[in-house]
């Protein structure tokens, strides 16, 4: 590339921020145009009061050389990577068929017989097939097959199971029966140490990225024509391109762009992400020192929830704490209403006994359109469809959204790093 080239970015996001990293480095002029007046993306933070919340949970696992010569310019602070599942009454280590230990003897007997029983091949290539072969049919239905219903809002057999890797522990007779019959078991999770910087929230690890990118706020794209190789913005301004990468979820590129073949099109609208409704909420007094946990009960709408304050005490004001839960819905139209997802999280601090409305400063209620990629079966092919055609029209994407896949934050900066 000559070093006269400018390269255009969508979306000042981590893995945008990951392709102006690289064009520095490699001499090379780079643009950022971001929709918000604010960057980060899903790594940025909001505040409500003095409470300072993220965009969801983020606690970096980062290995990548690459990625801890940026992160680790923040100082951090070091948690475990315990974390806990809620369950009607009780308090379950996670993941939760390895530490079954806190329920009653029969229905222990029941999910280890069911688990000893389980098919010894895969029934099709369904995330269900794989969950009942990994773990039985009582220990699936009881767990994982729930969660999935909350966590993707999809049904399991039209999930596939691509997106897994590392992300769910294969089950192993001999890690079963010690967690039920003992309350001390090892740590499965995939990462040992979670890191969260000690003040700013996380947008502080990429602060450094923000600090040298040349971003342009309030620049939300309305359209781009590929043939004159220009970008249409909402505030009236058109700018030319030479090299363009996009960072926005594929669905959405796909619709600013007018000359786009039907089936392409008609690729994108099959690819389905989940959307998050975020229920952060502030208390007069400390309430739990659960760094994050999920929840298995349908009566509660959260899939999860975490601690602000207890990944750092810069997140909230001296002798208070947060908690904020995440309520999933698949596309882009959530399943409750603000009224009733809040009644529910506070019906749920009362259920898992951690807070009441006299504990309470405030509830505050936002929404993220684009949370996780949705593995349909079958969404691969879509995909392909929609990134071979952008690709021969000399668009790159990058980032999760860009990428369509199951990326984490340092993954996702890695994927715009190595984009051009």
């Amino acid at each position: 590339m000559s070093n006269s080239l400018i390269i255009t970015v969508l979306g000042s996001g981590v893995s945008g921020l990951g392709v102006a990293l690289k064009a520095k480095e490699v001499g090379l002029k780079c643009i950022l145009y971001e929709a918000r007046d604010s960057g980060g993306g899903l790594l940025d933070n909001f505040f409500v009061q003095e409470f300072r919340f993220d965009y969801s949970v983020h606690l970096s696992f980062a290995e990548e050389k690459k990625v801890r010569e940026i992160f680790d310019k923040s100082k951090f602070i070091k948690h475990s990577s315990e974390s806990t599942c809620f369950e009607q009454d009780k308090w379950l280590k996670h993941p939760v068929q390895n530490n079954l230990f806190p329920l009653d003897l029969k229905t222990k007997v029941e999910l280890v017989e069911s688990f000893i029983k389980r098919p010894k091949t895969l029934g099709d290539k369904s995330y269900k097939s794989w969950l009942i072969h990994q773990y039985g049919e009582k220990i699936s239905f009881r767990y994982p097959l729930k969660y999935t219903l909350k966590y993707w809002n999809t049904d399991p057999e039209k999930l596939s199971t691509n997106w897994i890797g590392k992300r769910m522990r294969r089950a192993e007779l001999k890690e079963i029966l010690n967690g039920a019959i003992s309350e001390s078991t090892p740590n499965h999770y995939y990462a040992k140490e979670m890191r969260y910087p000690s003040k700013g929230g996380f947008k502080s690890f990429i602060r450094p990225l923000l600090e040298i990118a040349n971003v342009r706020y309030n620049h939300k794209c309305t359209e781009i024509d590929i043939g004159k190789k220009q970008l249409f913005f909402k505030n009236k301004k058109i700018e030319h391109y030479e090299k363009l990468v996009s960072s926005l979820p594929l669905p959405e590129l796909i619709k600013l762009i007018k000359k786009c073949p039907l089936p392409v099109r008609e690729a994108a609208k099959r690819l389905c992400a989940t959307s998050i409704d975020l229920v952060s909420i502030g208390f007069n007094k400390i309430i739990t020192p659960k760094l994050w946990f999920y929840i298995y009960d349908e009566d509660i709408f959260a899939s999860r929830a975490h601690s602000p304050s207890v990944k750092s005490n810069d997140s909230c004001p001296p002798n208070t704490s947060s908690l904020q839960f995440e309520i999933y819905s698949r596309g882009l139209k959530s399943r409750y209403t603000k009224k009733s997802l809040i009644k529910n999280c506070i019906y749920a601090l009362k259920k898992m006994n951690l807070a009441d409305e006299k504990d309470i400063l405030f509830v505050d209620h936002r929404r993220i359109n684009y949370g996780n990629v949705i593995f349909d079966l079958g969404m691969e092919d879509n995909r392909k469809i929609v990134r071979d055609w952008l690709h021969k029209n000399d668009i790159i994407t990058c980032g999760r959204f860009g990428e369509w896949d199951y990326l984490w934050s340092n993954q996702s900066l890695m994927s715009g790093y190595n984009a051009i």
